[in-house]
């Protein structure tokens, strides 16, 4: 069960690795009206849709609850009402059925949508976390086990495109939006600053934001005309430029064979290209997850569910949302 933020979504996953079901409720076109996520509705709405996904995940799968072994639920990080409803039916679903239930922390979902996208891959590997809310490189060295080796220091890679897209004027959901424009610009018509950190994996894009839309207001004020799929296709080379950079020099450091990514701006059409050529031509087996796994789903938390109940790490009743849960609690040096 995944509802963290503004998709409500139930699979069934078997063994960790194999999707059976993947019932999923989206509601863009809701908060589009708003132009962005709207917290208290989208809580009602995946109250609405849970009981029906359910249905159809189990008829898709052609199972009954008899036939499913445990409950596992995203418990944060995300926005504490969406995620307090997802954790609340699974509790009763997990109590009603007689079932264990098993927290699933929401990045590690992401991260997990590699086992199911690819049945070979195994730990170790280096893996790039990359959404609305995180920017993280981690080394997965164990099923369940992590360690971090950077992280954005401000804003993340989605938020920024979000707000980028806002710009201009690209409506919800920007991000995806503005991927597609800068398919059709030219990537080095404008020139944007490449952020230093004083982390040497760390990442800083508030400052590559800002830059961009003062560039924008900058030239508005001038009457000049924004040519806005180059503008678009500039913005996402910067981003992409310095997600992959640092990425490949954390495999490099670290001495790792494989390298994967995660999350939604894992579905950036240039990540995705720049990551694969980059990476295999460092002698890199690369893992990307289709577009569909690495946007929110529920096939991600079962994959992640499956390794934790492996290990024995359940929840009593008393799970409780947590909406700032963190990854890894101890910082890299």
């Amino acid at each position: 069960m995944e509802s963290s933020c503004d998709e409500t979504a139930i699979a069934i996953v078997r063994n960790g690795r194999e999707q059976l079901a993947n019932a999923i409720a989206s509601q863009i076109d809701t908060h589009a009206l708003y132009g962005g996520v709207v917290p208290e509705i989208a809580s009602r709405m995946h109250v609405e849709a849970i009981d029906p996904l359910l249905d159809a995940a189990l008829a898709e799968a052609h199972m009954t609850l008899d036939n499913i072994d445990a409950v596992a639920v995203t418990y944060g990080p995300g926005l504490v009402g969406a995620l307090l409803t997802g954790v609340s039916w699974a509790k009763a679903l997990a109590y009603a059925a007689g079932l264990p239930l098993v927290p699933v922390n929401h990045i590690e979902g992401h991260v997990s949508a590699n086992y199911v996208a690819h049945p070979d891959l195994r730990p170790p590997f280096v893996c790039l976390v990359a959404s609305g809310g995180h920017s993280h490189i981690l080394n997965v060295t164990r099923y369940g086990e992590y360690a971090l080796i950077g992280q954005t220091t401000d804003d993340a890679a989605g938020e920024a495109f979000d707000k980028v897209a806002r710009v201009l004027d690209i409506p919800y959901p920007g991000g995806p939006l503005l991927d597609r424009l800068a398919d059709e610009g030219d990537d080095h018509a404008y020139t944007f600053p490449h952020p230093h950190t004083q982390g040497k994996y760390d990442f800083s894009f508030s400052g590559l934001k800002t830059a961009v839309i003062n560039q924008a207001h900058h030239l508005r004020q001038q009457g000049v005309a924004i040519d806005a799929k180059n503008f678009a296709a500039s913005f996402r080379r910067s981003v992409v430029d310095m997600l992959v950079e640092k990425t490949l020099l954390a495999a490099r450091d670290t001495g790792a064979k494989q390298l994967a990514v995660a999350g939604g701006v894992a579905a950036n059409s240039l990540l995705r290209r720049e990551l694969r050529r980059r990476g295999e031509a460092r002698g890199l087996r690369v893992f990307i997850p289709p577009v569909n796994l690495c946007t929110d789903n529920a096939v991600m938390i079962g994959a992640a569910g499956y390794y934790r109940l492996m290990a024995g790490e359940l929840a009593s009743l008393r799970l409780n949302a947590v909406p700032a849960l963190r990854m890894i609690e101890a910082q890299a040096d």
